[in-house]
């Protein structure tokens, strides 16, 4: 059987690599990478001396079809991110859907298996630390830069779940001014989880305008994704 596996690995310490993911990865015939300079770093430190191909969001649909031409021809692939769980915002999901539906034939005749390699998430383990209720919850994944932003917001601030998204170090500043906004004259708490897995891991919470009020202070801090919670 011709497998697919989506490796989830580390979100910052390279310590969180699972044993399967490592066995995974050594006897793939492929490792697709968002970018092979990071996958090769932790292929290095564990003595794993696989072939490394880029696959990310500005891949060719060429390059989609060759992945699958190479699974049909019985070669075993691997997908990781740069961090974390493939499919989780980034284009692993797009692939992973391609696969499906091109391979259905295979797939039902037992020739084609599609397999998780579970690990790091950097939605789960924000979750876990933050002191929030998770047991019901909307992932917006990373919010879109410009049409339907706002109405995100307002989504956010009218939910009574909690809700749970991506921010990169360059809109931080505006995401924060904008729940200020929004979330103004509500009790609603805000968790800002930082360098997740890392020496200078961090939580921060409290009121959108606290939370603000200590990055603005605090502007060496604003590096690496963050995870922002809604309570």
């Amino acid at each position: 059987m011709t497998t697919f596996s989506v490796v989830a690995t580390p979100i910052g310490n390279m310590g969180d690599i699972t044993l399967r993911a490592l066995e995974t990865l050594k006897n793939v015939d492929v490792v697709l990478c968002e970018d092979t300079r990071v996958t090769r770093k932790l292929l290095d430190r564990y003595s794993i001396q696989a072939h490394t191909l880029s696959y990310h969001s500005h891949s060719s649909i060429q390059k989609v079809d060759d992945i699958v031409s190479q699974l049909k021809k019985g070669m075993n692939i691997a997908l990781v991110s740069d961090a974390g769980t493939p499919g989780i915002s980034d284009p692993g999901a797009e692939l992973v859907r391609r696969i499906r539906n091109e391979m259905q034939v295979e797939i039902s005749h037992g020739e084609l298996k599609i397999e998780s390699i579970p690990g790091p998430s950097a939605l789960t383990a924000a979750l876990s630390i933050a002191g929030v209720s998770a047991g019901d919850f909307t992932f917006l994944g990373f919010l879109p830069h410009k049409k339907g932003r706002e109405t995100l917001f307002k989504e956010i601030a009218a939910s009574k779940r909690s809700m749970v998204f991506y921010e990169s170090p360059h809109r931080i500043g505006k995401t924060l001014n904008s729940l200020v906004e929004h979330l103004a004259g509500t009790d609603k708490k805000v968790v800002i989880c930082r360098e997740l897995t890392k020496i200078f891991e961090e939580v921060v919470s409290g009121s959108a305008d606290m939370v603000r009020t200590y990055f603005t202070s605090n502007p060496e801090k604003i590096r690496g994704e963050f995870v922002i919670i809604v309570e």
